[in-house]
């Protein structure tokens, strides 16, 4: 169990359950929640999430991404911890779980969910799997931003109010950042093993400095986001509850900035999931306020 539980790489679940928490707080603020649809989406979100992360473990072994001298925790499947076919079925078992929440969620807002989840199923998979996986090309961060972000946030509210708004698609950009965030401190922290591996992440096309730039200004971007939706938007001032996170960025900033070593990036990482709980937490109730 305790290797399960590292294969599906927990400090990365605060991504799948961020955005459906805001999505569903602006759903309830306009007396729209569905017990039901919202457990759905957070559990499909949550083993999509794992699927991933199972996906990624195998074909990055596969691949030979996860090298003995890589600097975050050992994989699984590249340290022969678990069988290669061990962790492939626990992909499916996975990826089955969110199918048959995306089933669920179907027959409650419509076919269109479905969709929704079997293409969020492939973009996954894709991420390092199949002939020519995004993840080696440098789109890692931007299919997080647009699923992590957009699709969950905006999905989160539709299933429970069958509509999309500006507000829904404007609190999706802040979570959908900090999301891709906590992907550009893996990388930055993989950047030397995956550039000889021939994984070219945005970190290795950027290179080190530029990519601790980006990590930046997705942190400043988010806050600044969050300030302008209730000056343009609907939402009150309320939503500016989630600069009470704002203490937790500084330290994280600067680890990410000046360190490079295992230890201190795998913290920033956990760090940098722990912020997007945060703030996701706090502009949830901000909704819930306005």
């Amino acid at each position: 169990m305790r290797l399960w539980i590292a294969a599906s790489r927990p400090r990365t679940l605060p991504a799948a359950v961020a955005p459906v928490l805001v999505g569903t707080a602006l759903a309830v603020s306009e007396d729209r929640f569905l017990a039901l649809a919202f457990a759905a989406a957070l559990l499909g979100s949550v083993f999509i999430q794992i699927g991933t992360n199972l996906a990624n473990d195998y074909s990055d072994a596969r691949r030979g991404a996860d090298a003995e001298d890589r600097l975050g925790p050992v994989r699984v499947t590249a340290g022969g911890l678990m069988p290669p076919r061990s962790v492939l079925i626990g992909t499916y078992v996975a990826f089955g779980v969110s199918v048959l929440c995306g089933s669920y969620l179907a027959f409650v807002a419509g076919p269109e969910m479905l969709a929704v989840g079997v293409v969020s199923i492939a973009a996954g998979v894709l991420y390092t799997g199949g002939p020519r996986p995004y993840g080696y090309a440098g789109l890692g961060e931007l299919f997080v931003f647009l699923f992590f972000g957009l699709v969950a946030v905006a999905g989160s509210y539709y299933v429970q109010a069958e509509r999309l708004t500006a507000e829904s698609l404007a609190l999706a950009v802040p979570v959908g950042l900090l999301a891709a965030a906590v992907l550009v401190v893996n990388n930055v922290r993989d950047l030397d093993t995956d550039r000889r591996a021939g994984k070219r992440t945005l970190a290795v096309k950027l290179g080190r400095r530029n990519a601790r730039g980006l990590f930046v200004a997705m942190i400043v971007v988010s806050y600044a986001v969050a300030i302008a939706i209730p000056t343009f938007g609907g939402l009150s001032w309320w939503v500016l509850l989630v600069l009470g996170s704002v203490p937790l960025a500084p330290a994280l900033v600067r680890t990410v900035i000046e360190q490079s070593d295992g230890p201190a990036l795998n913290g920033a990482l956990a760090a940098t999931g722990r912020l997007l709980g945060v703030y996701s937490s706090l502009l949830a109730l901000g909704v819930l306020l306005s």
